[in-house]
Order: structure tokens, then C-alpha cells, then sequence
């Protein structure tokens, strides 16, 4: 029988050996960071107090912006620890709790995602009822299907992990912990976890991406009906965001999840990952302000109202 001794923490993949080079990416990444969660929070600022951004469309942004803003929270926090200290290892219980928190926001997002496909799809191609199916009960419904289903599926993996016992080696070819690294340093037998994963995660992906592309066909059939040059380009021009947004996720999650890990991939892998992680949800608020007039218009007017009404400073 082969000694099998139970590891209580793990070890990540460091960025880099060379002082210089970490001292520039942790002021990076800090900087990076930083700019996701001032942005993302203006966003979900500005949708709650501004009348005109109360619709389906901006309810669905704020919800996408919280979500962005938290997945950032939930990794890039720790990756600056790791940079700053060169200390690379985390404890089991920690890791899997934020492999937990990486797959909910991770998993929440495709979900989302086919939400706002729909609210495009019926106010393209359905715009006389577009207020009626889209009433605020139906979108807290399908925003409180999203939030729950992501929370099932990611319980259902945790608890499928209390079987297992892991051991060494105890790296994670990785930046932060998720499921199919840490199956990779288990000592017990994971075919059933795989079998989960496989079920669970088809029928959750194959959901989503129906769910999220599906509508788009219906809309690009529609608005190939619009006679008009102008009517095309203005029924475009509201996909457009949505439509990157879904585009760069699936492009990300694709190279970290199905390409193998292979020795030559390692420091691209890195890359993608701090991208997914760190990248993508700064750039989700930006594409969605460069391209919404009424953000641009809602940001200025709140500009605009602070300079006519500047905060008091206190006299002696």
C-alpha cells in the first residue's frame, strides 16, 4: 500500500522570481483593481439613484456590475497578498472557499449573460410588449433564478468534495483555486466528482448557451427585415455591448478550462487567467459606458449637479 499523508495547504503558481518585476505588476494589478471596483460602483450608483436608468436593460447592468466587481474582489485581493509577500501558499479550507466564490460569480455570469439576451430580444423584437413581459417581477424572477441556480450548482460541487482526501504534490497550476486544479492533487479516486461535473456542468452550459445566443438569431432575423439603413444600425447598436461582453467571457473561459495544460501553455495561462479575473471585469463597465448614451448623460448631469452643489466645508 502507498503512504498517503493529507495536505493542509496548498501552493500556487508564482508570476515571478525577479523583485522588479513583482514590484510592477502588484502596483499593476492594484491599479487595476481598484479602477474595476470604482467602476463597476459607479455604475450600480448611478442606476439606483438616476429615474431614467430604472429599466430592465440597467437592472440587469447593475446586477452585472455587482457581480464583476465581487469576482475581482474574490481573487485579486489574495493575488496582491501572494505578490507583495511571496508567499504563494494558502490553506485548504481558504482555497476552497474561494474556489466556492470563484465558480458562484463565475457561474452566475453565462446566466446572467442569457438575461440580458432576452431583454434585447423582446425589446427588438417585441417592442409593443416589451413593458409588459419585461415588468420588474419578471426581471427580479429571472434575476433571483440566476443567483440561485449558480448557488445549487456550486453547493452541489462542494459537497461532492467532502469524499475526497488530498495530498501532495500540493500545487495548483493556477493563479487562484478552482475545481478541476484541486481535483488534480486528490488522492482518492474523483470519478463520481467528474461525473457530476460533467452532468451538472453540461446541462448548465448547454442552458446558458442556448439561452444566451438563441435570442440573437431571433434579433439578427428581425432587424435583416428593417428596411432602413438607420433603423439597422440603431437596432444593432443595442446589441453591440451585450454582444462583446458575452463574446470576450466565453473566449476567456474557453482557453482556461478546456485547453490542456501543457508546460508551454503555463505562462499564457497565467495571462488569460489574470485577464478573466482581473481584466474583463473593468473592461465589462467601460465597453458598456462607452457605448450607452444614457450612462454618458446620467454620469454628466451627476457631475454636473455636484459642481452646482459643491460640499461644505467646514469654517472656525
Amino acid at each position: 500500500m502507498k503512504n498517503e499523508t493529507s495536505i493542509t495547504s496548498v501552493l500556487l503558481m508564482s508570476l515571478s522570481d525577479d523583485q522588479e518585476t513583482i514590484h510592477v505588476l502588484f502596483i499593476f494589478f492594484l491599479l487595476i483593481y481598484l479602477m474595476t471596483v470604482f467602476s463597476n460602483f459607479l455604475i450600480i450608483l448611478l442606476v439606483v439613484t438616476c429615474a431614467h436608468l430604472h429599466t430592465p436593460m440597467y437592472f440587469f447592468l447593475g446586477n452585472l456590475a455587482f457581480l464583476d466587481m465581487s469576482f475581482s474582489s474574490v481573487t485579486a485581493p489574495s493575488m496582491l497578498f501572494h505578490l507583495i509577500t511571496q508567499h504563494w501558499s494558502m490553506s485548504l479550507s481558504e482555497c476552497k472557499a474561494q474556489m466556492f466564490f470563484v465558480m458562484y460569480f463565475a457561474g452566475s455570469e453565462p446566466l446572467l449573460l442569457s438575461s440580458m439576451s432576452y431583454d434585447r430580444y423582446v425589446a427588438i423584437c417585441h417592442p409593443l410588449h416589451y413593458s409588459q413581459v419585461m415588468s420588474w417581477g419578471r426581471c427580479a424572477q429571472m434575476a433571483s433564478l440566476v443567483w440561485s441556480t449558480a448557488f445549487l450548482v456550486c453547493i452541489t460541487y462542494i459537497i461532492s468534495l467532502k469524499r475526497l482526501t488530498f495530498c501532495g504534490p500540493n500545487l495548483i497550476q493556477n493563479l487562484f483555486c478552482d475545481l478541476p486544479h484541486l481535483l488534480q492533487i486528490s488522492c482518492t479516486d474523483t470519478t463520481i466528482n467528474v461525473l457530476i461535473i460533467i452532468i451538472l456542468g453540461g446541462i448548465f452550459c448547454t442552458a446558458a448557451l442556448v439561452t444566451t445566443f438563441y435570442p440573437y438569431v431571433r434579433i439578427f432575423r428581425t432587424v435583416l427585415r428593417i428596411r432602413t439603413s438607420d433603423g439597422k444600425s440603431k437596432a444593432f447598436s443595442t446589441c453591440t455591448s451585450h454582444l462583446t461582453v458575452v463574446l470576450m467571457y466565453y473566449a476567456s473561459v474557453t482557453f482556461i478550462y478546456f485547453v490542456p495544460d501543457s508546460s508551454n501553455l503555463l505562462t499564457l495561462n497565467q495571462m488569460v487567467s489574470v485577464i478573466y479575473t482581473l481584466i474583463i471585469p473593468l473592461l465589462n463597465p467601460l465597453i458598456y459606458s462607452l457605448r450607452s448614451k444614457d450612462l454618458k448623460a446620467a454620469l454628466q448631469r451627476a457631475l454636473h449637479i455636484h459642481r452646482l452643489h459643491p460640499t461644505p466645508t467646514t469654517r472656525r
